[in-house]
């Protein structure tokens, strides 16, 4: 059996291994990368404007529809009901 302090020698040597391979992918998928840019006349430009890479427009928040006037907490009406309104009458905490 391997002693600890060997174990961690192997530890080191594995991560730099894998950091060796790790470089070595990136450079293959980078320089494949710009083949295939150069293939299809693509620019830095038209990846940025892409529909693929645009952000996804964020969800409208809905404003809190029901509140616990004692912790002053908010429930909008999506998703579960929170503990402090489980049992309770809805009515009777609807924001204003």
């Amino acid at each position: 059996m391997a002693t600890y302090k060997e174990l961690q020698e192997e530890i080191a040597n594995l991560r730099k291994q894998a950091e060796e391979v790790r470089t070595n992918e990136i450079n293959s998928v980078i320089a494949d990368i710009k083949e295939k840019m150069e293939m299809y006349g693509i620019t830095v430009d038209d990846l940025a404007s892409s529909k693929a890479f645009k952000k996804a427009k964020n969800k409208s928040q809905a404003s809190a529809k029901y509140s616990d006037p004692e912790t002053g907490a908010t429930w909008s009406g999506r998703g579960r009901q929170p503990k402090w309104l489980t049992g309770k009458n809805k009515e009777q905490y609807l924001a204003q």
